[in-house]
């Protein structure tokens, strides 16, 4: 066992102790149950990703009487947090993927439709059907949109063919993604990573898909013949919003001989001719050749949200669209009858499952005191949490809040020392704790 292993060990038994008192204490804390507030009133969540499931689960929990309709097309959840789990080969696709319908709660109406508009004036969502569906209050559940049209000659469904990955898209093509990766790592040959400019859900899932990348070529014995060039859109020195993580995973990046290429942003590719083109925030274009490119496609708001009245209209979340929430409160800055859960909203971090944890009962409290007719008085501060692989069996768990300080949660375990235990949390524990959160239960 080596001193990596053995550090991890130790990190892992001192990480299982902390995890271990702290379900005992839960489990045997006293309280009573709070007594459900009764109302009338009318909730639309729209969304049913882990944001709008967990607070549809906590508001059904906390309301009596009221009336709650959920309204998204979606009918299978999807783990997205085990997405880069199935693109490097360590988890089976039908994992991450599950029905919806058994995150529901009872008694709470599910309209399977789209939005297609949001009118904040009116209370009302219109689906793509053209269902006109009024609300007293709203929480805004969406996720983001993929804009994978932003990339010239970009086809999602190459995905898995002539060496194109892209981690993003679904389970789907997470596994295709495997299949490329598997099928260049046997060869080796020139990788090429990308990043763009704008918000992120799970911004640490391109820097995960580099270690890992590197991680199997090593397995395979064809690093020594390859490449691996980690293209980002952000400025010099910058893969990662948090400096301390920043700066340690470009260290790292050093040591393993991954290159890194700055302001360079992918604006075009030809999957069959396996080219990528490249701009400079000049206009300068450069093309070149891959054996492997994962793609990570610029993210802004669902065309719903971004053009409604509830998108941030100037400042630095204008641009994409973003949900115009306090940062504080997670409340709408000037519809405060509407809230904001997850990738959606225009805070300057947050776009992570862990995020959707630590805020769900942050909005549904704030939902459920604002229809009590008490000032919402909880503050979220941006918790965000990246166990960011690096190898196979070996992880960071990065956590931090909106002002990028680290935030770490168990004691004994460094955030910018990769463990074991750290590994462990990602591929076994997370998941669990997940479905837990669906379900309001934490």
């Amino acid at each position: 066992m080596n001193e990596v292993e053995r550090r991890g060990r130790r990190d892992w038994i001192a990480g299982a102790a902390a995890l271990g008192a702290g379900a005992a204490l839960a489990a045997h804390a006293p309280g009573a149950r709070a007594e459900r507030v009764k109302t009338n009133a009318r909730i639309v969540i729209a969304g049913s990703g882990l944001g709008g499931l967990a607070v549809a689960n906590r508001l059904s929990a906390s309301l009596d009487g009221a009336r709650i309709t959920i309204v998204d097309a979606k009918t299978e959840h999807n783990y997205q947090p085990g997405y880069t789990l199935v693109a490097t080969g360590i988890w089976p696709m039908a994992k991450v993927r599950s029905e919806n319908a058994s995150f529901v709660p009872p008694g709470v109406e599910w309209v399977q439709e789209a939005v297609a508009a949001f009118d904040p004036q009116a209370n009302q969502v219109e689906t793509v059907g053209g269902r006109k569906i009024g609300y007293d209050y709203l929480v805004v559940a969406t996720g983001v949109h993929l804009d994978y049209a932003q990339i010239d000659g970009m086809d999602v469904s190459a995905i898995g063919s002539n060496g194109l990955g892209s981690v993003y898209a679904g389970p789907r093509e997470a596994a295709a993604t495997w299949a490329s990766m598997d099928a260049f790592r046997a060869k080796g040959g020139d990788a090429v990573m990308t990043l763009p400019a704008t918000p992120l859900k799970c911004a640490g899932a391109p820097l995960k898909m580099t270690f890992m990348l590197a991680d199997r070529l090593r397995q395979a014995g064809t690093r020594e013949r390859s490449t691996i060039r980690f293209h980002t859109a952000l400025p010099t020195d910058t893969v990662f919003g948090v400096k301390a993580v920043n700066d340690n995973v470009l260290a790292r990046w050093k040591a393993l001989g991954i290159a890194t290429e700055y302001l360079s942003r992918l604006v075009a590719v030809d999957p069959g001719a396996r080219r990528a083109v490249f701009a400079s925030p000049e206009g300068e274009r450069t093309e070149i050749g891959y054996d492997f490119l994962h793609v990570v496609p610029p993210m802004r708001a669902v065309d719903a949200v971004k053009n409604s009245e509830l998108a941030w209209k100037e400042g630095p979340f204008a641009a994409g669209g973003w949900l115009e929430v306090d940062k504080d409160t997670l409340r709408h800055r000037r519809f405060p009858n509407v809230f904001g859960i997850g990738d959606i909203n225009g805070t300057p971090r947050g776009k992570t499952a862990a995020t959707v944890k630590k805020s769900a009962p942050i909005v549904a409290g704030h939902l459920v005191d604002v229809v009590a007719g008490r000032e919402p008085g909880q503050r979220f501060d941006g918790y965000t949490s990246c166990p960011l692989l690096v190898r196979e069996g070996s992880a960071m768990l990065i956590e931090f809040d909106y002002d990028g300080r680290l935030t770490p949660t168990l004691p004994l375990v460094d955030p910018l020392q990769e463990s074991w235990f750290a590994w462990v949390m990602k591929t076994r524990m997370l998941e669990p704790a997940y479905r837990a959160v669906l379900h309001g239960r934490v």
